[in-house]
């Protein structure tokens, strides 16, 4: 079976999209290892909505860079992980959670998933 043609705003676009996703990268890493008195209060939940969007962007730009899907979800999962303990081990004062640690998952293959089905959207002609 003839795989589609990619639309164009998803073909690897060399180093705009690698630097996108290394900005989303650095992002990632002042959101979630920024010390406890720099995090502001926020409703309940909002946290692990943070989570989750944070990990959906850097699946979706991850895929545009060119990382395979399986490798990128094996790294952000143990990145997601690892951020969480951390948090509970190191001087941050700030609390791990595996409830975080779950909206990183899920984050994750959903933007996996949105990857996925926009690829395979043929472009309009």
């Amino acid at each position: 079976m003839p795989v589609p043609p990619r639309h164009p705003a998803l073909r690897v676009h060399g180093a705009l999209s690698r630097g996108v996703f290394a900005v989303t990268v650095l992002v990632s890493l002042a959101v979630l290892f920024a010390p406890g008195d720099d995090v502001p209060a926020a409703p309940p939940g909002v946290d692990k909505l943070v989570h989750l969007v944070l990990f959906l962007a850097l699946a979706v730009t991850g895929r545009w860079a060119g990382i395979r899907a399986v490798p990128l979800a094996v790294l952000l999962v143990g990145y997601g992980g690892v951020s969480e303990l951390l948090q509970v081990l190191s001087d941050l004062q700030r609390s791990g959670s595996v409830v975080d640690w779950l909206a990183d998952v899920v984050g994750t293959g959903l933007g996996l998933m949105a990857w996925s089905r926009a690829e395979r959207r043929v472009p309009a002609r």
